[in-house]
Order: structure tokens, then C-alpha cells, then sequence
């Protein structure tokens, strides 16, 4: 375990964003891990909800230029193990710091598939079922089975099922805690997935990779190949980490695809999908979603769109992306954000709800 003082945040984050903490921990090993868990507990009647921060991959955090007062451990854990349940299918349990896109390539090179369309996306694998990851046509829901977590209140450890989890669309029962509860009471300390042996991907859902790979829905095709084109069309996107790329210094699609009651609100050239349930894959009956890219082109916002001098913009290559320009602060993509909001609401009267966590800002003013 390495500890620092006065450590700057934006070391962390995919945003290269975010001021100063007193105290960061880098945890390691699971024991770490564990030694910072139970050395900062939860109290169920606490004043103060919001002393403590963990940070994965940093890739869904918006942090304040201010950055953070309490005490923050960044997770570091590694170690993937295997069992095979069926002559089919393998287990994989992965520690929650494991680099989220070395894990999916590892479990191609094992002869794996299930994970593919995931390729490219940054962050931990301990982030992943918080959010219910998902790109391409492919969640975590589906091929999570449990999810071994520390209970900050209890001080225990426990095994969550793919039901206790109920995922939705880029939620969990562990998100919707921490956001009631202002700090995570479930931290991440493995996941546990069910893959297929298989040289094969899962059949191809979503229609732009579909055509990228020239076959139909539903076919499957070497998982390799898949990999290979989804980080293809990432990278296009910017959706690649790069170093030397602005459009990448960000946290992805930075709004979620709004799910509508009554599809009649949109315009009628407005892309509409059905919403599945993530575990049975059923249509779930009375909710559309649409995209939040089309929403925000438009309403006037072009890619490079700038706000603030130019400090934080939408991507030159995706309007879902909220990117820093190399010299931006937290509060140019709070203001950018804001301005991306209250246009669409203005012209579509749909409020588009950010995917990132917000640490020491907000965007309601």
C-alpha cells in the first residue's frame, strides 16, 4: 500500500480533471483494499456522507477543481481466475482493479467469448456492474453471475447474485445506493462473469458494427474480429484513450440515451429503440429510448461545439462526448454540460441525465 498527501486527482481520471485530496491511498491487494474498507466505515445515521472516495479507472468520475476533502483509495487489486462450470461455459472472476480492456483481451486469448463488444472501453472491471457497462449491443447484466462486494455498514464481506444486482439501462442496485446514500456502501472487491468457450462472438445486435463487418443481425463471427472493429470504431469516436488526443481526455458518452414513456414526444425522424430487459433480453412494453447524440445535434450542437474559450468542447468526432481541450477546469465541462442540458430540454423538452459521477459539483446550479 503507497499512501501520498495532497495528492492532485486529475493524476486519476480519464478527464485529466480534478484538484487536490489530503490523503490518497493506492490499494494494491485485496487486504489493502479491505484495510481501507473497515478503517472507514459507514454509519447508517453519519452526518457527513462524503468523506471517503473510491476511484478505479477514473474514466466515470467528474471531480471539482476544488478536489476532495476526505480521504480517497484508488484501486489497484489484480488477479483473474477461472473455473468451468459446463462443457460450455467458464466462470471468470476478476479482482476489481483489473484494467477493464486487459481483462476482455485476456479472456479472448483464453479462448473466451461473451465480452468482446466491450473491447475499448476504459476504466476497472469493479466499475463495470455499478454502471452496467454496455456498448455495441452487449451488457455486463447479461454475463455477470455475482459480485463480490464489502459492506461498508455491516463490515462484512458478501456475494451479490445477477438478480440482487438488478441491472437496468447503465444502473445497478449498487449505484442507485450510493446515490442515496451520498457515498458507496458496496465496494467492488471482485466479479464474477459467465463466458462461453468459443472462438465465436455472442451474435452480432447493434446495426453500425453489424455493417461494419458486412454481416446481419445476429450472426456470429470470430470474437477477435469483433474486438478488433469495436475498438476500430471506438478509436474513430475517440473513444480510445490517447495521450496525444483531446477528443479521448474525457469520460466517454457523457449523457445516457433517454428512455421515453411516450414515444410521440419525439420528432418523427428521431431514432428510436426498443428497451430489453439486461438478464432475460425481453421488451420491456410502453418505454423507448433514443439517442442522446441525435438530441444534441439536434438542438443546434455541432462536434467542436465550445464553450468557455475553447478550455472544454463536444468532441471533433462525437457530440456525446465532453472532452478537455488539454487546459481545461472542471467547472468549463460543468458549464458546457449545463449548456448542452438546457438546450435540448429547450428544444425537445427531454432532460438528458449525465453518466458520469459528480465529486464536489453538480450540475444544477
Amino acid at each position: 500500500m503507497t499512501t501520498a498527501v495532497n495528492e492532485d486527482l486529475s493524476t486519476f481520471t480519464t478527464f485529466r480533471l480534478g484538484g487536490p485530496a489530503r490523503h490518497v491511498t493506492i490499494a494494491e491487494t485485496r487486504e489493502e483494499l479491505l484495510d481501507f474498507c473497515r478503517a472507514h466505515p459507514m454509519e447508517l445515521s453519519g452526518a457527513d456522507r462524503s468523506d471517503v472516495l473510491f476511484i478505479g479507472g477514473g474514466s466515470n468520475l467528474l471531480i471539482s477543481d476544488d478536489g476532495f476533502d476526505g480521504a480517497v483509495c484508488v484501486v489497484r487489486t489484480t488477479g483473474v481466475n477461472t473455473t468451468e462450470t459446463s462443457t460450455v461455459d467458464t466462470q471468470v472472476t476478476a479482482e476489481a482493479g483489473e484494467d477493464w480492456d486487459a481483462f476482455v483481451a485476456h479472456t479472448l486469448d483464453l479462448g473466451l467469448s461473451g465480452l468482446e463488444a466491450l473491447s475499448g472501453i476504459p476504466g476497472s472491471v469493479g466499475a463495470t456492474p455499478i454502471q452496467n457497462v454496455g456498448a455495441y449491443g452487449t451488457e455486463v447484466g447479461e454475463l455477470i453471475t455475482s459480485v463480490e462486494v464489502f459492506d461498508r455498514v455491516a463490515g462484512q464481506i458478501r456475494h451479490l447474485s445477477a438478480v440482487e444486482l438488478e441491472f437496468g439501462y447503465r444502473t445497478s442496485a449498487l449505484k442507485r445506493a450510493q446515490i442515496a446514500a451520498g457515498t458507496p456502501q458496496f465496494v467492488v472487491l471482485s466479479v464474477t462473469f459467465d463466458l462461453q468457450r468459443s472462438e465465436l462472438s455472442l451474435p452480432v445486435r447493434y446495426a453500425q458494427l453489424a455493417s461494419t463487418l458486412d454481416v446481419e443481425i445476429g450472426t456470429r463471427v470470430p470474437a477477435a474480429l469483433v474486438r478488433d472493429n469495436v475498438i476500430a470504431l471506438r478509436r474513430s469516436k475517440g473513444m480510445v484513450l490517447d495521450a496525444t488526443d483531446y477528443d479521448s481526455w474525457s469520460a466517454g458518452s457523457f449523457f445516457t440515451n433517454p428512455i421515453v414513456d411516450d414515444p410521440e414526444k419525439l420528432p418523427a425522424e428521431a431514432p428510436r429503440y426498443p428497451v430489453t430487459d439486461p438478464l432475460s433480453g425481453a421488451k420491456i412494453e410502453g418505454k423507448t429510448k433514443t439517442s442522446a447524440a441525435w438530441l444534441i445535434e439536434h438542438a443546434g450542437f455541432a462536434k467542436g461545439f465550445s464553450i468557455g474559450e475553447g478550455r472544454a468542447a463536444l468532441s471533433n468526432r462525437h457530440t456525446l462526448a465532453l472532452t478537455n481541450r488539454g487546459h481545461a477546469k472542471t467547472a468549463d465541462v460543468v458549464e458546457l454540460a449545463r449548456a448542452v442540458v438546457d438546450g435540448v430540454e429547450d428544444a425537445f423538452g427531454i432532460t438528458l441525465e449525465p453518466e458520469p459521477t459528480f465529486i464536489g459539483c453538480a450540475l444544477n446550479r
